[in-house]
């Protein structure tokens, strides 16, 4: 009997992309993001989210991806692991989807022209895929990059 996993799915850059929904706190529309100085290209700011500051990254420069300006598609979903919480920017949040553990593989090594380990596996549906990402690498905001 295989194991069902549930995963929120997402749009970035025509590509679906997937976070355990264990580790996503909800789903917000874009709202004020204030800028901090001095922060990593792909940290977008800060939001007050009900009272609680959260920083706020573009998935897009995260990912090494050309950035646009948000749409009325975008969305904000925040994530927690462990104490850290932070909401990351998609260009549109789609739905919450079950895979069945027997449809889930590891994601494939592509050599050294990845930086970031960011897809932890891939779901495969009839006419798609969707990359399962790596909660804790994408909350890894303190590393050193050049981008």
């Amino acid at each position: 009997m295989s194991e069902v996993r549930e995963y929120v799915v997402f749009k970035i850059a025509k590509e679906f992309y997937g976070i355990d929904i264990k580790y996503v706190e909800n789903i917000e529309k874009t709202q004020l993001i204030t800028r901090v100085p001095y922060a990593e290209k792909y940290i977008k700011g800060v939001m007050n989210l009900r009272g609680n500051v959260i920083p706020v990254v573009d998935v897009r420069k995260r990912f090494l991806l050309e950035t646009q300006e948000m749409t009325n598609d975008s969305r904000i979903i925040v994530i927690s692991y462990e104490s850290d919480r932070i909401g990351l920017i998609v260009d549109s949040s789609s739905e919450v989807v079950q895979f069945e553990s027997d449809v889930i593989e590891k994601a494939p090594k592509i050599g050294d022209s990845v930086k970031d380990d960011f897809i932890k596996e891939v779901g495969k549906e009839e006419n798609r895929i969707v990359m399962l990402l790596d909660v804790k690498k994408i909350l890894n905001i303190n590393e050193q990059e050049n981008a």
